[in-house]
């Protein structure tokens, strides 16, 4: 699915994503973590990939061979990959840590893999999950 990468979109693409999940009897807690990590990631769109632009998210979701989802979600904003920046010292609290980088490692935790490429000027980020 396409849509613009803005946030009141959010509940269209959870809709999107729970549809396949269901169709597929994903088991209720991987749904539950794949929802909290498209809702991550698309929000993370929305808010930092086009700056005062507006641009859109595509999402794309299937179930490979091994029986895992995988989650495809693209963007044409500017360069980033959200894997190359360090986990947070979670040992640290919220005080004392630094602002940022919470959201992507729940997310590393939550899915089985998380991978980030840079292609024909988009960034893409796969998130997978054996179901």
């Amino acid at each position: 699915m396409k849509t613009n990468a803005d946030v009141k979109n959010l509940s269209e693409v959870l809709g999107f994503i729970d549809n396949f999940l269901e169709s597929v009897n994903c088991p209720p807690k991987a749904q539950m973590q794949i929802d909290t990590s498209v809702e991550e990631i698309f929000v993370n769109i929305a808010g930092y990939a086009y700056q005062d632009n507006k641009g859109t998210a595509d999402i794309e979701i299937y179930l490979t061979d091994n029986n895992t989802v995988c989650i495809e979600l693209t963007d044409s904003g500017k360069p980033f990959n959200p894997l190359a920046k360090a986990d947070p010292d979670t040992s640290l609290s919220a005080s004392e840590r630094k602002i940022g980088g919470l959201g992507i490692f729940m997310v590393k935790k939550m899915m089985d893999k998380v991978e980030y490429l840079r292609y024909d000027n988009c960034n893409k980020l796969y998130l997978y999950k054996k179901i």
